[in-house]
């Protein structure tokens, strides 16, 4: 169990694990299709992606966490 202090980094964490590897996996099989190489661009794609989305959920969830706040009572 980790502390409570490393909550948010472990939600930037998993929320960009999760939500690259889902993006990654179904555009790449959009794009491409599914053949004996798949993985193979599946993983490239998903090297480029997943510090794109943790880079993206550090920006993003502060600024939608605020929103929310302000939009909810």
């Amino acid at each position: 169990m980790f502390p409570k202090k490393y909550s948010k980094i472990l939600f930037i964490f998993f929320m960009g694990l999760g939500m690259s590897l889902l993006m990654t996996l179904i555009i790449t099989y959009i794009n491409t299709g599914y053949d004996e190489l798949y993985v193979k661009r599946f993983l490239k794609a998903w090297s480029v992606s997943l510090p794109v989305a943790m880079i993206a959920t550090t920006i993003v969830a502060p600024v939608i966490e605020k929103f929310v706040n302000r939009i909810t009572k």
